[in-house]
């Protein structure tokens, strides 16, 4: 087999091949690539410009690590300004802010290694960061480094913080004396308000998302709820301490839906049905998150009932329905979940009562078996 020149050869198919070798920009490592042609001249053409372009993308690979950490995150913020929604923005630019800014901004991409981001999760002088925020803030700081090699060619790099807790705090749900006193306070001298707390825990609705309930959104003709809208207040832009309260789409397009209403349930809302309101709870305006959970927990107080979180409302509904034997696929689509895995691992909590019901059922089995 001939060679002439470097890297070319003569194959044994006549055709003759050069090659050259690339360093990956990703990986840094030599890749060899090949080029082919009919005659040596025209094979040491092809391996020339191949060179050639090679060097170009090693400048430019060169001249793009230079780009500093936090002009990456400023563009990749400026997209998710423009394609996403207002809050997830805000949610991403306070994280950046808070925790990532300081510590990795002026830092060139060339600079940044596992040690240099595992910086970012340490806070000597404070409290060490929950498992919500270290979450957070390894979503925002992998999605900035995903738009650097998507857009300036630089390394790949990728960091999933310090590791997470496993286990977790068990999610409660209110038991059924809780419930059965809970929901005689809401029926003794029953308004508007307390109807606001008996939809919840009937339907599932977060918190923002009946705070945002209008009466054109209940049909009560084919008794059904339609969820369009939700309210959260989030930080203003540019402020350190104001706040905004901002209504917008649900949080996916999963919670965008329709929810089947209990025949009690269409009656409560048909009496209390106000014809000049726009909102169920707050007639012209969306109600504030935070002060209809403070009347949820004055209720529960006057139920009788420990502090709760709001959010509990719709634990407790998924829970009730898995134990009167709803399938999974239905509740999952009426709490508006884009996966049923959701619905089984976050919001279905089988009660003692439950099991205990499972269990009796499977000694009833045995029973049979042995005659009794």
């Amino acid at each position: 087999m001939s060679r002439r020149g470097e890297n070319i050869r003569k194959r044994k198919d006549g055709r003759w091949e050069g090659r050259y070798y690339q360093k990956e920009q990703q990986t840094g490592k030599n890749i060899q690539h090949s080029v082919y042609a009919r005659t040596y001249g025209e094979v040491k053409e092809k391996l020339s410009e191949a060179k050639l372009s090679m060097e170009k993308i090693s400048k430019k690979y060169k001249k793009d690590t230079e780009i500093s950490f936090g002009m990456v995150a400023e563009r990749w913020l400026a997209c998710i300004h423009n394609e996403k929604k207002h809050a997830t923005y805000i949610k991403y630019y306070l994280v950046y802010q808070k925790h990532l800014c300081e510590k990795l901004g002026k830092l060139l991409f060339s600079e940044l290694d596992h040690k240099t981001l595992a910086g970012v999760f340490q806070n000597p002088e404070q409290e060490a960061f929950s498992e919500s925020l270290q979450k957070s803030i390894s979503c925002v700081l992998n999605q900035i480094l995903s738009y650097g090699v998507s857009h300036y060619s630089v390394r790949l790099l990728s960091y999933s913080g310090p590791g997470y807790k496993t286990g977790g705090k068990s999610v409660e749900v209110l038991n059924q004396s809780e419930q059965i006193r809970l929901l005689q306070y809401l029926y003794d001298e029953m308004d508007i308000y307390k109807l606001g707390i008996i939809i919840c825990i009937s339907t599932g609705l977060r918190l923002g998302e009946l705070c945002a309930l209008k009466w054109k959104d209940i049909d009560f003709e084919e008794r059904l709820l339609h969820v369009n809208t939700t309210v959260q207040r989030i930080a203003a832009e540019g402020y350190k301490t104001k706040t905004i309260l901002l209504e917008g789409e649900p949080k996916s397009n999963f919670s965008k839906r329709e929810i089947p209403l209990s025949d009690e349930l269409v009656r409560l809302l048909f009496l209390y049905q106000d014809p000049i309101g726009e909102y169920v709870i707050n007639k012209k305006n969306p109600m504030e998150p935070r002060t209809y959970q403070n009347k949820f927990y004055r209720y529960l107080q006057f139920a009788g009932v420990k502090r709760k979180n709001f959010h509990i409302l719709r634990h407790t509904f998924a829970t009730n329905c898995i134990s009167h034997g709803i399938d999974i696929k239905s509740l999952s689509e009426i709490l508006g979940h884009s996966d049923v895995k959701i619905t089984l691992n976050r919001y279905v909590h089988p009660t003692t009562e439950i099991k205990r019901k499972h269990m009796n059922s499977l000694s009833a089995i045995y029973g049979q078996l042995m005659g009794q």
